[in-house]
This record gives C-alpha cells, sequence and structure tokens, in this order.
C-alpha cells in the first residue's frame, strides 16, 4: 500500500508536498479550503503549478483532495441541497486545478427522507456535477460512514445503489475508511473476519471500485457507529488489525491516507504512525536464543576438516 497522510496547507500547498515526504509519506491528501466553509479563495494558478510541481520532485505515488463537512448531497431541503450542488462542482474544479488524483467525499446523510430516496438523491447530485464539469479527469471517492444518524453509506449496498445509479463508473470509486468501517460493524482483525471482509467487497462494490483507504484507528467499539479516529494501534483495531489490509497485495498501488489524531508536537504522530503501519511489513524477528543456536551451527558447518 501507497502509505501517506491527510496535511494542512497553511504553510502552502508545496510545502504540504515536501513536508509529507519529510515524514515519509508516499501519499498525501489535502483540504483545498477550510472544510468548514462553503467557498474559499482561488487557487492562485501559480500556487497549483507548485503544487503540482513538487509532487512531480519528490516522487508521490497518489494525491486527493478531500471535500469539506458542510455540503449534503443527499438533502432533501432543496435549498441545502443547491448549495450543496454547487460546493461540490467549486472543489471538483479546485481538485482538477491542482492535478489530483481523486476527490474524496462524504455522501450524505437522508435527514427523514429515507434510506432509497437519500440515495437517489446523492445519485443525481452526481450527475448533475458530472454534467456541469464533463471533462474533468479527477476521480470521484465516495467514503463509506460510520453509520450515525441518517448518514448513507455506511453499508458496502448502499455505495453499490449510488454508483449503480449514477452510472459513470469511469469517473466515480469508493474510499475505505478503517474507523468508519469497525464503527459499522465490520470486523477484520483476524486473517478469518479479514477475508470475510474482502469477499464482500468483491461480491458487493467490485475490487476495481476501491481507489484509497483511510486509515485510521478507532476509539470506539465494534459496531458503535461512532465516527472518532485514534492513532494506530492505541484504539480498538490494534496495531494487528490492520497488518492483513497494509500486506495485501491487492492493494500494493492503492494509497492509505492517516486521519490520525495530532498533537502539538506536530506531524510526529503521523511518523510514528507510518512507522508501526510499516513494521507490519517486516519478517518477525527471531529469538535471541535461536538466533545465536543458527549462528552457531553456521559456523560449526562451515569448518574445513
Amino acid at each position: 500500500m501507497r502509505l501517506g497522510a491527510h496535511l494542512g496547507i497553511s504553510g502552502g500547498l508545496a510545502e504540504a508536498v515536501r513536508e509529507g515526504r519529510r515524514i515519509g509519506c508516499e501519499s498525501l491528501q489535502v483540504f483545498s479550503k477550510s472544510p468548514q466553509m462553503w467557498s474559499g479563495p482561488a487557487i492562485p494558478p501559480e500556487a497549483a503549478e507548485a503544487f503540482r510541481v513538487a509532487v512531480r520532485a519528490e516522487g508521490l505515488r497518489a494525491t486527493a483532495v478531500h471535500h469539506g463537512y458542510l455540503a449534503n448531497l443527499g438533502s432533501p431541503k432543496a435549498f441545502m441541497l443547491k448549495r450543496s450542488r454547487a460546493a461540490f462542482v467549486d472543489e471538483m474544479h479546485r481538485a482538477e486545478l491542482l492535478g489530483v488524483d481523486a476527490l474524496i467525499f462524504h455522501p450524505g446523510a437522508h435527514l427523514g427522507s429515507g434510506v432509497e430516496a437519500g440515495l437517489r438523491t446523492i445519485a443525481e447530485s452526481l450527475r448533475f456535477a458530472l454534467e456541469e464539469a464533463p471533462e474533468g479527469h479527477v476521480c470521484l471517492l465516495l467514503e463509506n460512514a460510520a453509520g450515525q444518524g441518517t448518514t448513507l453509506g455506511s453499508k458496502f449496498e448502499e455505495l453499490a445503489s449510488v454508483l449503480s445509479q449514477a452510472d459513470r463508473r469511469d469517473r466515480l470509486g469508493v474510499t475505505l475508511d478503517t474507523c468508519h468501517l469497525f464503527a459499522a460493524g465490520f470486523d477484520f482483525r483476524d486473517e478469518s473476519n479479514y477475508g470475510g471482509l474482502m469477499d464482500q467487497v468483491e461480491r458487493v462494490l467490485g475490487r476495481e471500485t476501491v481507489r484509497a483507504f483511510h486509515l485510521n484507528d478507532a476509539k470506539a467499539g465494534l459496531g458503535s457507529h461512532l465516527d472518532r479516529h485514534e492513532n494506530i494501534g492505541k484504539g480498538e483495531i490494534g496495531a494487528e488489525g490492520f497488518r492483513h489490509l497494509v500486506t495485501d497485495p491487492r492493494w500494493k498501488e492503492t494509497p492509505g491516507y492517516l486521519e490520525t489524531p495530532l498533537d502539538d508536537r506536530g506531524y510526529a504522530r503521523y511518523a510514528a504512525d507510518l512507522r508501526t503501519l510499516r513494521s507490519l511489513a517486516e519478517p518477525p524477528a527471531a529469538p535471541a536464543k535461536a538466533r545465536t543456536t543458527a549462528r552457531r551451527s553456521a559456523t560449526r558447518g562451515s569448518t574445513v576438516k
């Protein structure tokens, strides 16, 4: 897996790329503006170009913009839906300007209109957005939800329904968030359960539909429906719970972005989480006694008689 993280852009878009590489990122996710704003200041062309140049210079293997938190593409309220669609199209244009691979977004919530109506509205929103920006290359990735309240997308069948109704598989896909999966009731902490989860992915979504992962441990328990991220190995999933995912050859070229908690040490916790994830791919060290015995045996076997 191409491991990376979500970095801030307060120091500039290009600096986010360089900072990401300094802490060991192979992939990078950013907000293009404040996630609490419907619209943001225009991205200067020179800043976008500097970002694209930095991505190439630093050798990043994948990049993404994460949509903000205000839009609801499944809203039953006409004014909110119109505003959400306009914000989404604007974010698509910003992502295209930056030249990223994907725009990752939360599908939305039905707010009482019902699951089927909400899914239909999300699909209509995506068709609208793609008609407004037909020449784009950025892939639009629905992120699975934890299942809290009326949010949609916690079930693979719901994500598949939106993709089917929107009918643009060339531009659409899915990002799977590990915390959200766990909170929604998917247990993948051992080999058997992981295999079962992947069987569901293959059967309901199709493996090629999954274009990215968000790698987050979970503060709350299995099936809690609470979206509470924790650092890798510090939560209910645990470090070992990520081993099968990050070492699965099917996801070798797929980006996995950290969105784990940070503190006043900056990105030190990201760097630690990346080291933890990479350590899972390393073969276990032999016990000290076994290594000593092996060295003695090798020495005796090499003696010339």
